[in-house]
């Protein structure tokens, strides 16, 4: 093999690690891992006796992390001959079948290299916009307004597993009456998903926010305007001024802000939990003892750093 096809392979290589450091979402992790196979075990064609490892400066046998991989600039490297194309094959998929743990060994360690880099980026997205998270005035707040340590939930009233985080979160405001808890409404799951978070904020207006979004997340069935303004009339709010202020620019302006918000920081799904600057995304199990763990954590270090 020509060194212009070795450095084609490990210009790939290179290439795909930039490609993969784009990646945060569990299911394109599961697509690269394929590939970084494909591509990595295709270098071991260096092992070949042709001299032309040693002669590129390159490392004989498994080819070293990613990113530490040097790029070797080729000029007009031609495409891999048929011959070339059936021997890479043969290589790559003898040693899967005689090594088949390393694919769990690369989705592991890629996963852990994303999962490293979503956090540095969510660090960084909650420094740039702390103020939104955790002190926009128009944002519905329930727990202690004064609290010590705030707790931020990004919500769909048509989401399964925010209506299964409810009674975790409820059991945290109503043991630690020194925590803040900021709600966002994010409905991103259907039409009537916003109908009822515009039903929710009118409801914040009259001063019942809290009690209409359990009542809410308590509903069995398919939330929007109907079931929202059902539950709204339960809790003997003024349903003509419902009706108005949920139509109101103010109302709109939440939703587009807290939509706008969720887009800077990388957040595609509900519930999304922030404890002062630590995520948990999801519903866990022992969500309720994650959420006061973290509490408790921040305030032994000094109370949160950026809200």
């Amino acid at each position: 093999m020509s060194l212009s096809k070795v450095g084609a392979i490990y210009q790939a290589l290179t290439a795909l690690n930039l490609t993969a450091s784009r990646l945060t979402a569990r299911k394109a992790i599961a697509l690269a891992v394929p590939a970084v196979l494909l591509v990595g075990v295709a270098a071991l064609i260096g092992q070949r006796p042709v001299g032309v490892a040693e002669a590129a400066g390159l490392p004989v046998g498994l080819p070293p992390p990613v990113a530490a991989l040097p790029v070797i600039k080729t000029q007009g490297a031609a495409e891999f001959s048929a011959d070339q194309k059936k021997q890479i094959e043969a290589i790559i998929k003898d040693y899967l079948m005689k090594n088949p743990e390393v694919m769990m060994e690369v989705q592991t360690a890629l996963e852990s290299k994303m999962e490293k880099i979503q956090s540095e980026r969510m660090q960084v997205a909650l420094k740039d916009n702390a103020d939104e998270i955790f002190r926009a005035p128009s944002a519905p707040v329930a727990g202690n307004p004064k609290g010590d340590v705030t707790i931020v939930e990004f919500f769909d009233y048509n989401c399964g597993y925010c209506k299964k985080a409810l009674p975790d979160l409820a059991r945290v405001a109503d043991k630690d009456k020194n925590v803040k808890i900021v709600l966002k409404e994010f409905p991103i799951l259907s039409k009537g998903s916003e109908e009822a978070a515009r039903v929710a904020l009118a409801a914040k207006m009259q001063g019942k926010y809290w009690e209409f979004h359990r009542a809410m997340l308590e509903t069995q069935g398919q939330a929007n305007e109907a079931s929202a303004l059902r539950a709204a009339e339960k809790l003997g709010l003024n349903m003509p001024k419902i009706k108005t202020d949920m139509a109101s620019a103010e109302v709109k302006k939440e939703i587009d802000r807290t939509r706008a918000l969720a887009q800077k920081m990388g957040i595609q799904g509900t519930p999304h939990f922030l404890v002062g600057d630590k995520v948990i995304p999801g519903a866990p199990e022992g969500l309720s003892e994650l959420l006061a763990a973290a509490v408790v954590d921040l305030r032994k270090n000094g109370g949160c750093k950026v809200c």
